[in-house]
């Protein structure tokens, strides 16, 4: 009788602890994004990257960015993430405090990008573009600019050269 209602208890302990068990698991494919909020044209481009945006980029699986939006998108965990339609980096800015004329800035596979050292990793920005992508990569997935070529592809081909 004992051993019952042991195995009674354990039972009902173990159907709340699975619950939360697979409520974090299931919330850990989400990481909050802030989203940006183009307008007009550059919606347009950011709404067709979303769309040519690769499932994988340097092995990490896509997740689901929250809020969900056509604007952002991540992959891994900790997350890469990509953010369509931000404003002009403060390095470019002439008169901001943090213009550089010579920012350090690269072609990867036919697209230019600003990179900006930040304490968990890299920021890379599109420029020379129409609208202006950003991504954030951290220091765990170093070298940081390994995601670049995954992503080269899907904004040559959505996000015309202009300034």
């Amino acid at each position: 009788m004992l051993g019952r209602v042991i195995w009674t208890r354990r039972r009902h302990l173990a159907l709340p602890l699975l619950t939360v068990l697979f409520t974090t698991v299931s919330c850990s494919s989400s990481v909050e994004t802030a989203v940006p909020s183009p307008t007009g044209e550059a919606a347009r481009h950011c709404r067709a990257l979303h769309e040519a945006l690769p499932r994988t980029v340097d092995g990490l699986k896509r997740g689901t960015a929250e809020p969900v939006s056509d604007f952002t998108a991540i992959w891994g965990d900790p997350a890469v993430k990509l953010r369509c339609g931000v404003p002009k980096p403060d390095v470019l800015r002439y008169g901001n405090e943090h213009y550089n004329p010579n920012p350090d800035a690269a072609e990867v596979n036919g697209v230019r990008w600003l990179f900006e050292k930040q304490d968990d990793g890299y920021r890379f920005t599109t420029v020379l573009r129409k609208v202006y992508v950003e991504v954030t990569v951290p220091h765990d997935y170093a070298p940081e600019v390994d995601v670049l070529p995954d992503l080269a592809g899907a904004v040559t081909k959505t996000v015309p050269k202009g300034v």
